[in-house]
């Protein structure tokens, strides 16, 4: 920065400095046509970290087409101050494309800042959008406060049977990540009048109880079990 004075009065001059044209130049090739100078551009800004830049990072995870380059432009997010990150971030989730909302759960969960969790509402974690809802469960489990699990499990229950098997596999790991505190939800929906809430939260139980079983299986079993007319539970009926 230069200082100069014209007719008395000082004027300030920014002096652009060849670190500060590498990263213009960085975030110019964010918008490239190619996904591997984009790669590349991201990766440039989190390697030198710029508060200035953290808005234009945030705009551009909302509109990134290709997986692997958001999850660059987050963990570029990731290497900025949180100062600067949160409050950018939370006003993101409120925004009306999904794709938004989705990456910046996503990259909350990964900043890991418990004072995020006051925007991990109800009405998220039941988003209509099957991404936003997946991002949602799996920052609410890195957020939620010490004494929050219990409420948090009986929300996420609420969620069992949505779904295909991605989306029920995420629910699933989320569910499993909060311990035996999911136990009353999970038990409770069993008995739930639809079959596939009923299949969903038996294969719940069953990777609470063996975590190294493979969901497949466990779904798969838990639609038998279902389909019989039992409660796949065995005789100890604890989740």
């Amino acid at each position: 920065m230069t200082r100069t004075s014209i007719q008395g009065e000082e004027v300030v001059t920014m002096t652009i400095t060849g670190q500060d044209t590498d990263a213009i130049r960085a975030l110019r090739a964010l918008e490239d046509g190619r996904s591997s100078v984009r790669l590349r551009a991201a990766l440039a800004v989190g390697t030198a970290p710029d508060p200035r830049f953290v808005g234009t990072l945030v705009e551009r995870c909302a509109i990134e087409p290709e997986f692997f380059v958001r999850d660059m432009l987050t963990w570029a997010l990731t290497r900025h101050p949180v100062a600067t990150t949160l409050p950018r971030l939370i006003r993101e989730v409120g925004s009306e494309r999904s794709q938004a909302r989705s990456q910046a759960l996503h990259t909350l969960s990964k900043i890991g800042d418990r004072q995020a969790w006051p925007v991990i509402t109800r009405a998220l974690l039941a988003d209509a959008d099957d991404e936003v809802a997946r991002s949602a469960w799996r920052a609410a489990v890195v957020l939620v406060p010490d004494g929050e699990e219990p409420a948090l499990a009986a929300a996420l229950a609420t969620q069992l049977g949505r779904g295909g098997r991605e989306t029920q596999l995420s629910l699933s790991r989320a569910l499993v990540a909060l311990g035996e505190v999911i136990a009353p939800p999970v038990r409770a929906a069993t008995a739930a009048p639809e079959p596939h809430v009923r299949a969903h939260a038996l294969a719940t139980q069953r990777l609470l109880r063996d975590p190294d079983a493979g969901f497949g299986y466990a779904i798969e079993e838990a639609k038998r079990a279902v389909a019989l007319g039992g409660s796949g539970q065995g005789d100890d009926g604890a989740c």
